[in-house]
């Protein structure tokens, strides 16, 4: 049995032995507390003067002794009890009241509700010590979420017997039946989005609706949003833990199996919020992450966003398991030994090693290709952009190809090369790169070094502008900070507005003074028409400039 949880200090040695006998007692199962029970908590609770408390499964066996103070009982870390979105604790949590206060008190509530506990019950004692009347509630599905829960009638002490089991089984149906009704693919997660702010609300709002984007491209079943303006950052977890409270009830209340929020998370935050909700917690950067690497085919792309992967999770690396804290032994390994934290960040630093020299040799590879390309003096133009602005829909039109092309971020990810040729016999190669987005993740920019690299033999950049998102101007200075970051601002650069069809003729001669771009659908090749000629005049201009007109091989007699 466990040893007694809570504040010891000042109890009798007689009255820590009696506690320690309650654990030992047992209870019918379909009984919220037996009355014998009962009787001897309140005796024990108004002789030490504080409250008293048990938590009990659903065998009837007590797995916890609490000892609060006065006024509270503080509950241990439950996390051995696993949780599913259609399931319950497991445990119920029966405790003593001294004072004259409200039978269950909010923070009660409020510990059944986070919790997930299978009942919260009170034991009020009369000023003899006795036991005068069990408070309890539960979890009420599709209750609402300010009230996720049902304050039922108080009964006496004498018969506790409610049928426990029963209720419990039918409470999780219920839970069970809201989890299959929830919306979204089977075996989809449910996330709640979240954003922190404390600068523009707009511009908060304008992140959040590019993060429902990144949801669902990897497929995230979107249940709510939340949004809090702080004048600051919670260090800790962000957000005000009341906010954070009445965000664990919601998750617990919609089903959710996630919750990613807008703002990068440090490995501290990551660990604090998810211990207090109890639900898997991702930021922004985990998210784009994943949806790499779900899209990466080549070995070139995966060995990146592993690597990118590593370099995330490495200081994130944390365990609570001691019962593996011998793992090495032998001459040098005596003692405490190599903690199995301790192994699982070498082996991802090493891991991390032989991925960089991974990395390192296709550079080499594409170094050489590149210098086998300027041997060619084959101009190269590359089409660069923000995710989903249609840069591989454009590829396909001019080059007649066949890459994929989605309506979702980072459709594309592994670079492409094809040969374009004008009506005059010029020859170049346009390459497609993998788009751009707010706040590129650091770990990505590293890992995918290689790939961007290859912009920096571009003789021409076509910079693909969404028009149709009202976002556009945020996206075209993202990109445009990321080329400063890459030092590729020097290079010619032909802004490409792209998806006009989905704007007036009015906007799109405005947007087309005020960006001094070439407008185009990449959907409907007559349109390609005047950015065709540009290409090729900037391509001429290149060859004369370089004194050499390389053209493309006649095919004739």
């Amino acid at each position: 049995m466990k040893p007694v949880f809570g504040n010891l200090l000042g109890l009798k040695t007689s009255q820590i032995k009696r506690l320690d006998n309650l654990g030992r007692r047992r209870i019918p199962p379909q009984s919220i507390v037996s009355h014998e029970l009962c009787r001897d908590m309140c005796a024990l609770s108004a002789e030490t003067g504080r409250q008293i408390g048990l938590l009990i499964d659903r065998s009837g066996k007590i797995t916890q002794v609490l000892a609060g103070e006065v006024d509270r009982i503080l509950i241990p870390d439950l996390r051995e009890y696993r949780l599913a979105p259609d399931r319950l604790r497991g445990l119920r949590c029966v405790h003593t009241h001294l004072n004259d206060e409200q039978p269950l008190t909010q923070d009660d509530l409020t510990d059944l509700a986070l919790l997930r506990l299978d009942l919260m019950a009170v034991v009020s004692m009369t000023s003899a010590g006795l036991p005068a009347a069990i408070h309890w509630a539960h979890i009420l599905p599709g209750a609402g979420e300010s009230t996720p829960y049902r304050v039922m009638d108080p009964i006496p002490p004498y018969r506790p017997e409610i049928g426990c089991i029963d209720l419990i089984q039918a409470l999780e149906a219920e839970l069970a039946r809201k989890k299959i009704d929830a919306t979204g693919p089977p075996g989809a997660e449910r996330a709640l989005l979240v954003s922190i702010f404390t600068g523009p609300r707009q511009d908060t709002i304008d992140s959040l609706e590019e993060l429902k984007e990144l949801a669902r491209t990897a497929d995230i079943s979107i249940i709510d949003t939340v949004l809090q303006q702080r004048k600051k950052a919670n260090p800790r977890f962000l957000m005000g833990k009341g906010k954070l409270d009445e965000l664990s009830i919601m998750a617990l209340h919609r089903g959710a199996t996630l919750i990613v929020f807008d703002q990068e998370l440090n490995p501290s935050q990551i660990r604090s919020i998810a211990d207090r909700t109890e639900v898997k917690v991702i930021d922004r950067t985990q998210l784009i992450l994943d949806i790499f690497a779900r899209r990466a085919q080549t070995r070139e792309g995966k060995l990146q966003v592993e690597l990118a992967q590593l370099k995330y999770i490495l200081p994130r690396l944390v365990t609570k398991d001691t019962a593996m804290s011998r793992l090495t032994g032998g001459i040098g390994g005596r003692g405490p030994g190599e903690t199995r934290l301790e192994i699982n960040r070498r082996r991802a630093r090493d891991r991390i090693r032989r991925l960089e020299k991974a990395v390192a040799t296709v550079q080499k590879n594409r170094n050489q290709q590149r210098s086998r390309r300027s041997k060619k003096g084959l101009p190269i133009i590359s089409v660069i952009g923000y995710t989903n602005a249609g840069k591989s829909t454009l590829l396909n039109q001019l080059t007649h190809s066949r890459v994929l092309a989605e309506n979702k971020l980072f459709a594309t990810l592994d670079p492409s090369s094809r040969r374009l040729r004008f009506p005059r016999d010029t020859e170049v190669i346009i390459t497609d790169t993998v788009g751009f987005i707010r706040d590129l993740p650091k770990e990505l920019m590293a890992a995918f070094k290689a790939t961007l690299e290859e912009l920096e033999n571009a003789d021409l950049l076509l910079h693909i502008i969404d028009i149709g998102n009202p976002r556009h101007p945020d996206q075209i200075r993202a990109v445009e900070t990321i080329l400063a970051e890459l030092n590729l601002s020097g290079i010619p650069t032909f802004r490409v507005l792209n998806k006009t069809d989905l704007i007036s003729p009015e906007d799109r001669d405005t947007l087309i003074r005020r960006l001094d771009g070439i407008a185009i659908s990449a959907l409907d090749r007559s349109t390609l028409k005047p950015l065709s000629e540009r290409i090729e005049a900037a391509v001429e201009h290149l060859f004369n400039r370089r004194g050499t007109a390389r053209r493309a091989p006649k095919v004739g007699n």
